[in-house]
């Protein structure tokens, strides 16, 4: 018998309000305590589901933790482009917009390492993991626009000079030995290594 359109629709919202009572548990409790001291049995009594159902939306916590920073990350990559609009220099335009993406991954630092980790070494065809890899393609795709004001920067070019930005942005965000560095100096360490990619 088919689904009436009126409960297929308040089963959608039902769906969508579990969602978004898992991310905002999610989100405060790995704000809090860090991926690694929370439960997933924390996450699903805080958004007040059973953990049966929590398991039907992510399967680990490296997959709550990409439905959690996604947003946020989205977030970052929409004010970093907003912010490069406005600059007209290609490499403070190519900084303005990885800035935010640095703050994003740094304000719990162990979850924006673990996010980055998950993100980069994950399941391409999980859809928490898909959806980050289209976040980063869009990240390199914003970058490329900004690379591209430089005329001597072929099309062909702008694209593996944002991926190689993107690396660096990788590398000098998640890497241990710059767990101790603020948003600051890892941005400055950005600032160091794209500009000397950037055509003289």
């Amino acid at each position: 018998m088919p689904v009436a359109p009126q409960s297929a629709g308040r089963r959608e919202r039902n769906k969508q309000e579990k969602l978004d009572r898992i991310i905002a548990a999610a989100s405060e409790l790995f704000a809090e305590h860090g991926i690694d001291e929370v439960t997933t049995q924390q996450i699903a009594d805080k958004a007040d589901i059973g953990t049966g159902t929590l398991f039907l939306y992510a399967k680990t916590k490296g997959e709550l933790l990409l439905l959690v920073q996604n947003a946020k990350y989205a977030e970052a990559l929409e004010q970093g482009r907003q912010d490069a609009e406005t600059i007209p220099g290609v490499l403070d335009a190519v900084l303005a917009i990885v800035r935010p993406i640095v703050e994003c991954n740094r304000t719990q630092i162990d979850n924006g390492r673990t996010y980055l980790r998950e993100m980069v070494f994950g399941d391409p065809e999980e859809p928490r993991h898909s959806e980050a890899l289209t976040i980063v393609a869009q990240t390199e795709q914003a970058i490329a626009a900004v690379l591209r004001r430089d005329e001597r920067v072929t099309e062909g070019d702008a694209a593996t000079l944002a991926h190689i930005v993107s690396a660096v942005t990788f590398l000098s965000t998640a890497a241990s030995v710059n767990i101790a560095l603020s948003v600051e100096e890892i941005v400055r360490d950005i600032r160091g290594q794209v500009d000397v990619l950037l055509p003289r």
